[in-house]
């Protein structure tokens, strides 16, 4: 059989061993992972926040466009009232300037009967 002569005896080389993980690594993930999600959840909050003011703005102008109307409706009839009240007063007086009418004093009402 062939022998190794002269040959270097084989020294026994010792492979480097994998290093453990750290322990240390995940908590750093987690407390990442908590940051994001206090982050998320304040976005959220002024959404919401942002949501309902919206809201009570639009309530507020559909209540002040309701009274706008309700008041444009007194307006309108307000201006009728005193429209005839001026027309009322000029007719009177062209009556009594143009025609000489006067108003009456006291009415005399006659009863007419028919006979048979």
């Amino acid at each position: 059989m062939a022998a190794w002569t002269g040959a270097a005896e084989v020294e026994a080389v010792a492979l480097p061993r994998p290093r453990p993980r750290r322990a240390k690594a995940a908590p750093r993930r987690a407390a990442g992972g908590v940051v994001w999600i206090g982050v998320l959840a304040v976005l959220l909050v002024g959404v919401v926040a942002l949501n309902v003011a919206v809201l009570r703005l639009n309530m507020q102008i559909e209540r002040l466009g309701e009274e706008r109307l309700e008041l444009q409706a007194e307006n309108a009839l307000l201006e009728s009232k005193i429209s005839s009240a001026v027309a009322r007063h000029r007719i009177e007086q062209q009556a009594r300037s143009r025609l000489g009418l006067e108003p009456a004093a006291d009415p005399t009402y006659l009863e007419l009967r028919r006979e048979r």
